[in-house]
């Protein structure tokens, strides 16, 4: 029997690094690959009759920023399209939910930057625990200022409220075990044997949870829920001198209560890899404010991801060739 052949739209440096390896996967699961791919001009697009045959669609890291317009140009020329896969794990962004109102099917990359969003978040997470707010400065005045008094407190022992328990949440509170903290997790979904959690309480729970938080670590998505989630009122339930740290979405912290409860002392220190308008402004408080560090949404960097990404997408692959669940799968934003 004839294999099927799929028209797959994907980006010049995608095919040119990974065509091969993706041709491989595809015939061993019985299918022809034929790759509709977009021009490496971003003003260039694929033939309207070439798009307009597409099946499946795989947005690359590569293709955002410069070539998204183009990508999503000649996604909504294909009337056929069944299935997008994407390289990044939030969807929060209107275009993903015109997908699936079309009756595609979308998937994401979810678990491949878990560990190196992870691990910058406890690196953000370690200079707010030791005092680099102090240090980094005195190294760039060429000041010798070690400290004699007002040493921090030792972190094991100390109280991580992780909002978010995914993939990149739950590295984050095995890493946090890992240091001696006590690990409270928030989540709806019911604990699981391995959760690397003290504890887990559902959202609701919030509220009073928060009083017990030595660090407030935001890691959810970005939902209609979790949208505006920390305001003034939930920072004021944080003990005084409790860090935040945001790697999840600008939008669940509101900026401005954050802003002044770090003015205030109230909240003693922050690592921000979110916010809500980015570029972060030049005339934000964040930038300068002392115990505040700020990262350009970039915490999920590392070499590993493509690869990590590129193996989901061969797994959904073989799944979609054989008709089985794919992993990832969002059904509704």
């Amino acid at each position: 029997m004839a294999s099927r052949t799929i028209p797959l739209i994907v980006s010049r440096r995608f095919h040119d690094r990974h065509g091969s390896a993706l041709a491989g996967a595809a015939r061993a699961a019985g299918l022809e690959l034929e790759a509709l791919v977009l021009p490496a001009d971003p003003e260039g697009r694929i033939d309207d009759g070439e798009s307009a045959r597409a099946e499946v669609a795989f947005f690359s890291q590569d293709v955002y920023p410069t070539h998204s317009r183009q990508f999503f140009s000649a996604t909504r020329k294909a009337p056929g399209l069944k299935w997008m896969h994407v390289f990044n794990v939030g969807v929060d962004h209107p275009v993903y939910a015109t997908v699936l109102e079309r009756g595609a099917r979308l998937t994401t990359s979810s678990g491949s930057t878990a560990e190196p969003i992870a691990q910058t978040a406890v690196a953000g997470l370690l200079m707010l625990a030791r005092p680099f707010g102090r240090w980094l400065p005195a190294q760039r005045a060429r000041r010798w200022e070690p400290l004699r008094a007002d040493y921090p407190r030792d972190l094991p022992g100390q109280v991580a409220l992780i909002l978010g328990l995914g993939q990149i949440g739950r590295e984050i509170a095995r890493l946090a075990q890992a240091l001696g903290m006590r690990v409270i997790g928030v989540r709806r979904s019911p604990r699981r044997a391995d959760d690397p959690v003290d504890e887990l309480h559902p959202p609701e729970a919030l509220d009073t949870l928060l009083a017990r938080a030595d660090f407030l670590i935001v890691a959810c998505p970005l939902t209609p829920e979790t949208r505006g989630l920390v305001d003034a009122a939930r920072l004021a339930r944080l003990p005084r001198g409790a860090r935040v740290i945001n790697v999840g979405r600008g939008e669940i912290v509101i900026e401005p209560d954050l802003i002044a409860a770090l003015q205030s002392g109230h909240v003693a220190g922050a690592y921000l890899d979110v916010f809500g308008q980015e570029p972060l402004p030049a005339e934000s408080p964040l930038w300068s404010l002392p115990n505040v560090f700020v990262t350009p949404h970039n915490s999920a960097a590392s070499s590993g991801n493509e690869g990590r990404v590129i193996a989901i997408f061969l797994d959904n692959l073989r799944r979609y060739a054989r008709g089985e669940p794919l992993v990832n799968e969002i059904r509704a934003l």
